[in-house]
């Protein structure tokens, strides 16, 4: 049935690219909230910015591709069936989320829907445990990261300045952030866009037209020209929930934020951990508000955060399995 399987191909990547559209107005609202809430930048020129940034960093490197496409599961166990109920999966997650202005990780979401997608097709004993260990690992470690750099670079800038007046200071980073942010979208790019450019070598690998797994330079093309325009998109709930609810937010905490975050980012995307952008980022702000004090953090905020990190794998991955169930019997044959 080789057209059935070009259709499956097809719609694989398409979803894909839509996963990396969603992506974009979801996950990127986090990389220019802070910019945002501070004004150091419109939310147009911050939009403008960062997609042309999430652009650039997704052509740089496919070091997290290859985690995402290798470290899961087999590829004898990948089939295209598998691989778009994995998509479909946590693109449900990530659209529930955004309504709800919640920041959950869209590198969680698409790990889960993969998870998902192999338990309904070859059972659980086809993941890669020890890949998954390490993914997981990662993933709960850059938010520690982020928090605890948050807090020193926050701290670093609190004393170099303490002789500053506080509009003096907000004056100067106002302008500093624009770099910061900057640097926030650049490193978002080079982690996030590379999740679908995984998923898509999956499927072409699948589907024969790859002998190994090499990211194309038209999978690295069409994964950040999708991203890019998902970021124009914008994502205002998202933004709200981050650089305004959570902790009030002045240039200076802004920049802070910004630079902890992609240096988080940076280090783990170049020895290809795929770590959330989601997480770190709202991690480092809330390190950023504890430098303050206790009460500088919205804690209701930061409870409907933690129940959303909590929840996001296993939720797309039932939503994965579901898909898959419910699309094998019409697509799978």
């Amino acid at each position: 049935m080789p057209d059935v399987m070009l259709l499956m191909l097809v719609l694989v990547i398409g979803a894909a690219l839509a996963f990396d559209y969603i992506n974009g107005f979801h996950d990127t609202a986090n990389a220019i909230a802070t910019c945002v809430s501070t004004r150091a930048l419109s939310v147009r020129s911050a939009i403008v910015m960062a997609a042309l940034l999430n652009f650039a960093g997704a052509m740089i490197s496919t070091k997290v591709a290859a985690t995402i496409g290798k470290g899961i599961v087999d590829a004898s166990n990948v089939t295209q069936m598998v691989v778009l109920a994995g998509i479909l999966g946590a693109i449900v997650w990530d659209l529930i989320t955004w309504y709800y202005g919640l920041p959950a990780s869209s590198s969680h979401a698409i790990i889960g829907g993969l998870m998902g997608a192999v338990i309904a097709h070859a059972g659980a004993g086809a993941l890669h445990w020890k890949g998954l260990e390490n993914i997981v690992l990662s993933l709960i470690l850059s938010p520690i990261a982020g928090v605890i750099l948050g807090f020193i670079v926050m701290v670093v800038m609190l004393w170099s300045f303490r002789r500053t007046a506080p509009h003096a200071i907000n004056k100067q980073f106002r302008r500093l952030q624009v770099l910061s942010a900057a640097f926030m979208a650049f490193s978002h790019g080079t982690a996030d866009a590379q999740k679908s450019m995984g998923v898509i070598t999956m499927a072409l690998v699948s589907y024969g037209t790859l002998s190994a797994f090499v990211v194309p330079t038209w999978v690295k093309i069409a994964c950040a020209v999708a991203m890019g325009f998902g970021t124009a998109a914008g994502g205002w709930r998202i933004i709200k929930t981050v650089g305004k609810d959570f902790v009030k937010l002045q240039p200076v905490h802004g920049f802070c934020v910004e630079t902890a975050s992609a240096g988080v980012i940076l280090g783990a995307s170049s020895i290809g951990m795929p770590v959330s952008t989601t997480h770190v980022i709202t991690s480092a702000i809330l390190g950023v508000g504890l430098s303050k004090r206790l009460t500088a953090v919205n804690w209701n905020v930061a409870g409907r955060i933690l129940v959303a990190w909590v929840l996001t794998i296993p939720a797309s991955a039932v939503m994965a399995y579901v898909c898959y169930q419910v699309l094998n019997p019409f697509l799978g044959k």
